[in-house]
């Protein structure tokens, strides 16, 4: 018979991560590890749903539903017995890692690619603080190919042009993390255009951005916050480029590879996208990342030590997909 373990798990940063709306001072995190007759599968989500606000905890709802994944609840199963959110995504992912281990089957085949996961190139993430400390930032990673730059308040051109300056040689993307208003767009978007951003994510908040039906951006733009899962997409044409997956949001792999299909018939770009957390939340995304065209699983990196095993980021942030010890 199936267990089920639950485990709430705390990792340092080396800084703050500061965004517009909050600063997170740790890396809180939720363990679902499903064991049956000797094979275990692990998946990892964020300890606060920030994307569903109003529920009980993740840890009250992976509770909930722990009779019905120890009688052998699948992934299709888990799809109708709980929402999309974070508690689900955990689930999910054990469920999956489970099933490749007691089949003895690499994940890229269970979930339908044509090939083995190849290494992809993450961003890496610049809190959002002074032009000043974002631009030391800058210069202490300007080996790394792409940063990506938090933002989301008053001066943010003065903040992309320092960084610019420090790391001229890198690509760079920015979120405003829902901290924009529309006067600020108008008027930044330009600025930041002369100064090679490639990619904005979520200006406003979700719900707040009609806005951009009418918008024709220098930039290409990404929902995040306004792209939940495939029930968002018909929303989000004709106002964003690109679509930001993470698996908190999507409620596991199993929603996240049905939402890159659909989001791919509507015309959208993809984006892989993560909360904080350690090397097992971002090993599923890696399966998204290969039909990705910006990659942020840069969690690790910003973490003071990472689980063991672990995935393996090189020194220009490329990284190796993951070993079936850690996840798969």
């Amino acid at each position: 018979m199936r267990q089920v373990k639950i485990t709430a798990e705390q990792w340092p940063l080396h800084e703050p991560f500061i965004i517009s709306r909050l600063v997170q001072e740790q890396g809180e995190v939720v363990v679902v590890e499903i064991s049956d007759n000797g094979f275990s599968g692990r998946g990892e989500c964020e300890y606060a749903d920030i994307f569903f606000p109003g529920r009980a905890t993740v840890i009250q709802d992976i509770e909930a539903v722990v009779s019905h994944i120890e009688k052998g609840c699948s992934q299709t199963g888990l799809q109708a017995l709980m929402p999309a959110g974070p508690a689900r995504n955990a689930i999910d992912c054990a469920l999956w890692d489970l099933q490749a281990k007691q089949t003895a089957t690499p994940i890229h085949q269970l979930v339908g690619l044509d090939a083995p996961m190849k290494p992809v190139t993450t961003v890496f993430t610049i809190s959002l603080d002074s032009p000043e400390k974002m631009a030391a930032d800058a210069k202490a990673n300007r080996h790394r190919p792409v940063l990506k730059l938090k933002i989301g308040r008053e001066g943010d051109p003065e903040r992309v042009a320092a960084v610019r300056a420090a790391a001229p040689d890198a690509r760079i993307s920015v979120d405003a993390n829902t901290g924009w208003s529309q006067a600020q767009l108008l008027a930044y978007m330009p600025k930041l255009a002369a100064l090679g951003v490639e990619l904005v994510e979520q200006p406003f908040k979700p719900g707040e951005d009609d806005v951009l039906s009418d918008y024709s951006s220098p930039i290409p733009l990404a929902a995040d916050e306004s792209c939940l899962n495939r029930a968002s997409l018909p929303g989000l044409v004709g106002k964003y480029e690109f679509v930001n997956i993470k698996l908190d949001k999507t409620g596991g792999l199993s929603e996240a590879l049905k939402l890159v299909g659909e989001a791919k018939s509507l015309g959208f770009g993809i984006m892989v996208g993560c909360n904080i957390g350690t090397s097992l939340a971002m090993a599923p995304g890696m399966i998204i990342a290969q039909m990705a065209s910006f990659v942020d699983l840069d969690g690790p990196l910003l973490l003071s030590k990472d689980r063991d095993p672990c995935l393996r980021y090189d020194t220009n942030s490329q990284i190796t997909p993951p070993a079936p010890e850690l996840w798969g």
